[in-house]
């Protein structure tokens, strides 16, 4: 892989590699853009099965950050870390604690979060060596786990999607397939079954499910293989990335895709022309799940959980915007959200361009 060619294709800023034989780290940090901020993005841990992969993961997300930030109204850019490994048998003090000086030496370019098998206790190590880290406990000033808030961004973007679909954003007697019962997935189930939703949910982790089944003993459990051709209202993904692709995109027995899983779409443009053909209504992904950014993000001046509350609800209208985008413009909901994003992007680049002196003491470049 050319790596500044891969750097140059994904418009990406700054690439980190991070490496500490002792503590086992190997990391990577993926700057995709600081147009509108600091780049934030949480830190995910996940046995990659080859450096590659790796790469190729974390240059996606980044970019993701980018977009989901902009829309929704964030004042950061995008960036994310991968650390390679196992984090059911590999998670160490020390490993977490070197990854944190990484990112310290990056100055504020870049502020990390917990993500996908990484958690809060993960972030507390890696505050102990910086300050550019969000999601620790609410004792210490965090906002403690995002996922609740992430899963009720999903929720109010999946009843703005039946708003439009189906002219009422009720969710009394919809069939909901869920994949993926890890903290957000769970969070959403509990909401989705209050709102009157018949929830059927797959997983491939049998603790999770024990742990959905016991909170909602009415929700549904099928075989993780059969997720794509049940027939459903809505297909909710909320596990790993690429699982709308050339060979489940046709088993598809839904109306609406709308999840938090990142990257839903195996290729973003083919697969949402694909989706758009079949009918099917898809919400991207770096739209209704900007709830655990933003609850994240409000770390940056003060945690108040209320206002974060009321920002990841603000998703409905963000959705809403983006589906008259689309119409308007007879395009997919997945290029009119990047549109929305990229109009912001522009917008207030532009201003930032502008010279507005320099603090007292400091030298002029």
């Amino acid at each position: 892989m050319n790596l500044f060619e891969s750097l140059e294709t994904h418009e990406h800023e700054q690439l980190v590699f991070c490496s500490d034989k002792e503590s086992g780290l190997k990391a990577i940090i993926a700057i995709h853009s600081t147009t509108l901020g600091p780049s934030l993005g949480g830190c995910r841990m996940w046995p990659y099965e080859n450096e590659e992969a790796a790469l190729k993961d974390v240059l996606r997300l980044s970019r993701g950050m980018t977009y989901k930030a902009a829309v929704a109204g964030l004042n950061l850019g995008g960036g994310k870390a991968v650390i390679i490994g196992d984090s059911k048998t590999m998670k160490n003090e020390t490993l977490f604690r070197s990854f944190g000086r990484f990112v310290q030496s990056l100055g504020g370019r870049y502020i990390t979060a917990e993500d996908v098998g990484t958690s809060v206790h993960d972030m507390e190590w890696v505050s102990c060596e910086t300050n550019f880290v969000t999601g620790i406990h609410q004792e210490r000033g965090g906002s403690g786990d995002p996922s609740p808030v992430t899963a009720l961004g999903v929720f109010f973007g999946i009843k703005a999607a039946l708003k439009w679909k189906s002219g009422s954003d009720s969710f009394a007697g919809k069939r909901v397939v869920v994949q993926g019962l890890g903290q957000v997935g769970q969070s959403l189930v509990t909401r989705l079954v209050e709102a009157g939703a018949k929830v059927v949910a797959a997983d491939i982790f049998e603790g999770n499910i024990k742990k959905a089944v016991a909170a909602n003993p009415s929700i549904e459990i099928i075989n993780p293989d059969a997720v794509y051709s049940t027939p459903c209202d809505i297909f909710v993904p909320c596990a790993l990335g690429g699982v709308v692709n050339d060979d489940t995109i046709d088993k598809l027995r839904c109306g609406i895709v709308a999840g938090s899983a990142n990257n839903v779409l195996a290729d973003e443009d083919k697969h949402s022309v694909a989706l758009q053909k079949k009918d099917i209504l898809y919400i991207p992904d770096f739209v209704i799940s900007a709830g655990g950014l933003i609850n994240v993000a409000n770390e940056l001046q003060g945690y108040r959980r209320q206002q974060a509350l009321d920002q990841a609800s603000g998703i409905y209208d963000i959705v809403m915007q983006i589906l008259k985008i689309a119409e308007v413009e007879n395009t997919t909901t997945q290029k009119a959200s990047m549109t929305l994003a990229e109009r912001r992007i522009a917008q207030l680049g532009h201003i930032k361009k502008k010279f507005i002196g320099v603090p007292l003491g400091k030298r002029m470049c």
